[in-house]
């Protein structure tokens, strides 16, 4: 058993470590004593985020893609675990490139497992997310709730890699952990609405262009709170696959989001919604993950979904270069 928050000095292999969430981390996996190796393609990751990580004695970054096994086993050589966030978390627009969620969700995760088993490395973390559950018929919406008729290519594409991860776990003995996310929030966060709406008031804030009607009901947790789970929960494990949800006991409107980054940047736009209950093909209009076997483990988020976006408006508004890397 590895636990991450009790020992140091355990090679982590970190899948995305360039993005939002696997950098923060592996700057947190760095504070606790550990050595990290990083793994990006920076197709969408951004190396300011390892900007404290590329100084530290224990941290190695690898520019690979997930898509190239040789590569892959090679840079996993002596690692003790993996946590595997890297993917393509193009969820709105899926059905403009259809493989891609294949390749980089599906595919890239069968080559991690495998690069694993050939490596010796029996336990790994994995970024799923609530997606999975389509547009679910029970609220909140427990882990073994009945999966329904898939939605998105990109929650296909995760259920996909969940179940090459169940199977892995069954015939080769690895420990893994799912993690079944919804939207995340908070310092270098890079994509969603918060940066869609924020960007949009810089350059007209008189108007404000809503996919669907503004009354979609979202969840939301703050980066930070996500990590202590992921940490929380791999310490408890049990040899065996745990799968968890990821969020906070509370939801809101989008157009409740709309009024805390409007006050909070000091303006009053017009709303200008495009109609209907969602934004595109594959929006659930309504996301609330029940999280008591989360909280089970002793975990609680310690932000609001209102402090979380609050936090996230004012981290793009002290880095506004990333703005421009993300057209």
């Amino acid at each position: 058993m590895i636990n991450l928050t009790q020992t140091t000095g355990v090679h982590c292999f970190v899948t995305g470590a360039a993005g939002f969430i696997g950098s923060n981390l592996v700057d947190r996996l760095l504070t606790l004593g550990h050595r990290v190796t990083g793994y990006d393609n920076f197709s969408t990751g951004n190396e300011a985020f390892l900007e404290n990580a590329l100084q530290h004695p224990c941290f190695r970054l690898v520019r690979g893609d997930l898509l190239e096994p040789d590569a892959l086993s090679a840079a996993m050589a002596g690692c003790d675990v993996v946590l595997h966030l890297a993917a393509n978390a193009d969820v709105r627009f899926g059905t403009g490139h259809p493989r891609r969620d294949l390749e980089q969700n599906t595919i890239a995760t069968w080559n991690v497992l495998d690069a694993m088993r050939q490596r010796g490395i029996g336990k790994i973390a994995f970024s799923s997310t609530g997606s999975v559950y389509g547009e679910a018929q029970v609220i909140p919406t427990p882990e073994d709730c009945p999966f329904p008729v898939q939605t998105s290519l990109y929650g296909a594409s995760k259920v996909a890699a969940e179940g090459l991860i169940a199977a892995y776990c069954e015939g080769f003995g690895f420990e893994g952990f799912i993690f079944r996310f919804v939207s995340i929030l908070g310092e270098r966060y890079t994509h969603g609405h918060v940066f869609d709406f924020y960007r949009q008031l810089l350059q007209h804030p008189d108007h404000l262009s809503v996919l669907g009607n503004g009354s979609q009901r979202k969840s939301y947790l703050y980066v930070q709170d996500c990590v202590d789970a992921v940490l929380t929960a791999m310490a408890a494990g049990d040899g065996k696959l745990t799968i968890v949800n990821l969020g906070t006991p509370e939801y809101c409107q989008v157009n409740d989001s709309i009024g805390w980054i409007c006050e909070r940047l000091g303006v009053a736009p017009e709303l200008r919604y495009s109609g209907g209950d969602r934004g595109w093909v594959g929006d659930n209009p309504f996301i609330f993950l029940d999280c008591a076997r989360m909280r089970s483990m002793g975990w609680a988020p310690r932000r609001t979904i209102r402090e979380s976006i609050l936090r996230t408006v004012d981290y793009l508004a002290a880095n506004r270069w990333l703005l421009d890397s993300r057209r």
